[in-house]
């Protein structure tokens, strides 16, 4: 049912849009409007998050379906005297899974600069302690692509603490049907719910339930899908990457569903209820276990609301490093999400 074309076009022009957790105007507006092409109800809520609603037959009892947009990033914390530049980190990830990488800083007035991250000890034919040295926000720090010799050089350019630094994606989409990028946590989710909600419109499907989706930008620092959930919705279903491992059952190639992850474990009547949608359907899922793990769904529980909370995704390698998918991950995730929108609320 899916088009692969579209999607994999749709999920490599999400994730070259930089939109790190506090800097996804650009992103959202760009979700705004392919949801308006469609003719689908949208609105904005104030932390800058969007909403898209799709009428059900029943609007008493609603569902909302989230992924997110904000990704992984950094802040310029400190311009140093060489000129370069400290960072401070946006979301959980380490210093040596972005050093070498090619990266965009953003001033406040809309410039934009490229850079490197790299190790302040880089060069081995230097530094003794090239190889040895810590990667932490100290040694690591972002060599800016223009003409500066010291802090006020950088300045000058108007870079200054605050401004946000976007990582190069690298995206790359092969032929045997893997799919390599950074921020496909969680992009290529929100991928597969605009092309979902693209084919309920083109095929007027008549779903069961008011169904809200709500496309989340504060997800990597914890709270992008915890308010806006209307007092009607009963089922809250994050759509999420699945996380890859030692012990992990997620692969690149099934639908990942959580059964419990940090903040531990997940509805179980809806686990239940999906785990059947994929048997009677034929859509190769894998059940896991995240331990190191918080969703838009775990937000809006501890927040208080009163929902059936769940969490699916597309397996993805590497999280939060140099990720990669499957086609046949995205191909599951959408076919599930596609029988779970036309099924009626446990």
């Amino acid at each position: 049912m899916i088009n692969h074309e579209q999607t994999v076009k749709l999920i490599s022009d999400l994730v070259s849009i930089p939109s790190p957790s506090g800097n996804t105007d650009t992103v959202i507006t760009f979700v705004e409007q392919y949801l308006q092409n469609l003719n689908v109800e949208t609105k904005r809520n104030r932390k800058g998050g969007l909403i898209a609603t799709l009428p059900g037959k029943n609007d008493e009892q609603h569902r909302m379906l989230t992924a997110h947009v904000d990704t992984l990033g950094a802040i310029v914390k400190e311009i140093k005297p060489n000129g370069r530049l400290k960072l401070d980190l946006i979301g959980g990830f380490t210093y040596n899974s972005i050093e070498g990488e090619y990266c965009q800083i953003e001033t406040m007035s809309g410039q934009t600069y490229t850079g490197t991250i790299l190790m302040h000890q880089a060069s081995v034919h230097v530094y003794k302690d090239a190889r040895k040295a810590e990667r932490n926000q100290d040694n690591i720090e972002v060599r800016v692509d223009a003409v500066v010799n010291n802090a006020e050089d950088t300045r000058k350019l108007g870079i200054q603490v605050g401004d946000f630094v976007s990582f190069d994606p690298r995206v790359e989409v092969l032929s045997n049907g893997f799919i390599k990028s950074r921020h496909l946590d969680d992009k290529a989710s929100v991928g597969i719910l605009l092309q979902l909600i693209k084919q309920i419109k083109e095929d007027r499907l008549e779903l069961p339930h008011t169904t809200h989706f709500l496309i989340s930008n504060n997800e990597e620092i914890g709270y992008g899908g915890n308010s806006n959930i209307t007092p009607e919705t009963v089922e809250y279903l994050a759509v999420d990457m699945g996380a890859m491992g030692d012990g992990q059952a997620t692969d690149e190639y099934t639908v990942s569903i959580c059964v419990k992850d940090a903040s531990g474990p997940y509805h179980y009547g809806l686990r239940k209820k999906l785990v059947q949608l994929a048997e009677g359907n034929n859509i190769d899922y894998k059940l896991d276990i995240y331990p190191y793990y918080g969703s838009d769904a775990s937000a809006a529980i501890r927040s208080g609301h009163d929902i059936v909370h769940g969490l699916i995704g597309p397996g993805i390698d590497s999280s939060h490093a140099n990720e990669r998918t499957h086609i046949s991950s995205i191909e599951n995730t959408y076919n599930l999400l596609y029988f779970y929108v036309q099924s009626e609320i446990i």
